[in-house]
């Protein structure tokens, strides 16, 4: 008898061991035709895999959300019966769900090309509409090995020779094809549906290293149905009219150089907007009571070992020596510096908490190949600070932290954040008995600031637990921006004390905090999230004054002035050149008002305010025009 105990609690009991198949069909007939895996105890297994004990179930459907990650290792294993029907003698590697889709990676003589895409797309359909059994199979090892040699798939052969000895070597056939696999799958490739499309084509190696064979990695996505993938194409075709790196050159904000890889060349422009966050930030930091420093770039690995990053950070720091054979590495986060200005001087209760905050210039050790505009560089600047506080301070500093960042991000445009809990990851400094104060701590504060999380097992920072807070923009996209520490252990290991109530030395805990995360990544978000439509408080040229004919010039240049004495960012085109050219070339860069002057409007003492992707135009009398823009573009908050 094997008792299975159901969501709701109720048991169901049978005679012998049953499958996941069985259950779904012995509750309902919907439910039969929506199963697509069940869950034993919490693991995923096939539909048809025996269950022989007592355990606690739950069917999975499309409409579970893990239910895509399923339906994606599917999508791969069709993929990969595809091609082999297509191209046969084609070797087939590794192919796992990935964020937003799949991947498979073949080894051929010939090369692939995008071209080929469609005929695989529709072999792809074909095999869904033969809906193929798919079956678990656990075979011995010797067995495996020699059917895959004699198939010609050496690699698999020879991973399988790699797996550890006592654990399962697990097939699985999908009609007449097999594929080395831990499974589980769905029942039939009816189920995976059509919802999929191939994206990609780039190189890889066998394992992950240069030395051995070069694969052809073929990237696809896959989702629920034709109304999801339509979503997510239509959410790709609008990323890459924001991408922020076509948008920075055609606004003349930035531009990025072989010779200076990761670091960015800001322009006029770029700049302007650049100070305009920078101002931003140090009012509102003023504000709630943050002091600002500054700190070296180039410091001794001596502080770096004392604080761990050294052991942890090495090889993303960029290091020289000094005459004296000293090795300096440039700092790739303000925190060790930090406490070097908190330790000069001796520190009472009665001072904390003190908050320190840095627009601190870092430099880490990126790959090449991992640099991306503005969202992944090797020179930047954190928007980085350090809270020095007791204990019982950390839920007020959390409280205070949390409705600051969302304030700030409120300011920025940003009202959809989501929020995540990250406790100890496996490789970590300080104790056990530490970490549990320090994640009690803060789950504690997080949860008295009445925000809603979600946990993120294993992925704290080394040295503390932290929330990491993650903004979802205009298309739905995410990005990690901000973040709050809690960290007991850094400040023992650097010599940070306070004298307590009690006359004794204590250490305090150091809060590291982020709110924008570095300028330049936060620069690259606004302009996709804008599109490069800036609010007018940001726009590098708030207004461009165009002349519609020459005549008009030297109104232009009193309109110029009179906005700039309002505090107006302007600039003028007196070009003789077709107004329509003019509109078109400052659309194309983004500037969000035009002030067009010609004659009548000389004589009239009035502007045409054109407003960015408008295509009507208001006649203002000018001074009314610069009050309109003046209170338009004022800073949030006030300066």
């Amino acid at each position: 008898m094997v008792a299975i105990m159901l969501p709701d609690d109720s048991v169901k009991e049978f005679e012998r061991p049953v499958t996941g198949a069985e259950i779904a069909a012995a509750i309902g007939p919907g439910l039969a035709k929506a199963a697509l895996a069940i869950r034993v105890d919490g693991d995923l297994w096939d539909l048809g895999r025996p269950i022989e004990r007592d355990a606690a179930i739950s069917i999975m459907t499309a409409r579970d959300d893990d239910a895509l990650e399923l339906l994606r290792h599917d999508a791969a294993h069709v993929f990969a019966q595809a091609v082999q029907e297509l191209y046969p003698g084609t070797q087939i590697t590794f192919g796992p769900a990935i964020e937003d889709g799949f991947y498979y990676d073949f080894y051929r003589e010939e090369a692939f090309t995008p071209d080929d895409f469609e005929a695989m797309e529709e072999r792809m359909h074909e095999i869904v509409g033969r809906d193929l059994e798919i079956t678990r199979e656990v075979w011995d090892r010797d067995q495996a090995i020699e059917f895959f040699r004699a198939a010609g798939e050496s690699f698999k052969a020879e991973h399988i020779e790699t797996i550890p000895d006592g654990e399962e070597i697990t097939i699985y056939r999908q009609g007449e094809w097999t594929d080395l696999c831990t499974g589980p799958h769905l029942p039939s490739t009816g189920k995976l549906g059509k919802a999929f499309k191939l994206m990609k084509l780039s190189g890889a190696y066998w394992r992950g290293d240069a030395a051995n064979a070069q694969l052809q990695r073929i990237y696809g996505t896959c989702w629920r149905d034709q109304k999801e993938l339509k979503a997510y194409l239509h959410r790709l075709e609008e990323a890459e009219k924001r991408d922020h790196r076509r948008l920075g050159r055609e606004m003349g904000l930035f531009h990025f150089q072989d010779e200076a890889a990761g670091s960015v060349f800001w322009h006029e422009k770029g700049w302007t907007m650049y100070r305009a966050m920078v101002r931003y930030m140090r009012r509102r930091l003023e504000k709630a009571g943050y002091v600002e420093v500054n700190t070296p770039q180039l410091v001794d690995r001596a502080l770096w070992e004392r604080s761990g990053h050294w052991e942890k950070f090495r090889e993303h720091m960029f290091t020289a020596e000094d005459e004296g054979d000293k090795v300096l590495a440039l700092k790739p986060m303000n925190c060790p510096c930090h406490v070097q200005i908190y330790r000069q001087g001796i520190k009472s209760y009665r001072d904390l908490p003190i908050r320190m905050a840095e627009f601190g210039s870092c430099h880490r050790n990126e790959p090449s190949g991992a640099l991306h505009g503005l969202m992944r560089v090797r020179a930047f600047t954190q928007d980085d600070a350090h809270i020095f506080c007791t204990e019982d301070q950390i839920e007020t500093e959390t409280k205070a932290f949390c409705a600051l960042l969302l304030s700030i991000y409120k300011d920025f445009g940003f009202e959809d954040v989501m929020i995540r809990f990250s406790d100890r990851p496996e490789v970590r400094a300080g104790d056990d008995a530490t970490w549990d104060r320090a994640e009690k701590a803060l789950l504690n504060a997080a949860e008295a600031t009445g925000v809603d999380y979600e946990l993120d097992p294993g992925e704290g920072a080394f040295y503390g637990p932290k929330l990491d807070f993650v903004l979802r923009d205009t298309i739905g996209r995410e990005w990690q921006c901000g973040t709050f520490q809690a960290d007991f252990v850094l400040p023992e290991r650097l010599g940070a004390t306070y004298v307590g109530e009690d006359g004794e030395k204590h250490i305090p805990v150091m809060l590291h905090r982020a709110i924008l995360g570095s300028f330049e990544r936060f620069t690259g978000v606004l302009i996709e999230h804008y599109a490069g439509r800036m609010p007018l408080w940001l726009a590098p040229v708030q207004a461009m004054i165009a002349t519609i004919v020459s005549d008009a010039d030297d109104y232009a240049m009193e309109v110029a002035e009179a906005c700039a004495a309002a505090g107006l960012r302007v600039e003028t085109d007196l070009r003789n050149e077709k107004i329509n050219l003019k509109v078109r070339e400052h659309s194309v860069a983004k500037t969000p008002v035009m002030l067009v002057v010609g004659k009548r409007e000389a004589e009239e003492g009035t502007v045409a305010v054109r407003r960015l992707g408008g295509k009507d135009q208001e006649i203002l009398a000018l001074d009314d025009a610069i009050h309109t823009l003046v209170d338009e573009a004022a800073v949030p908050g006030g300066e």
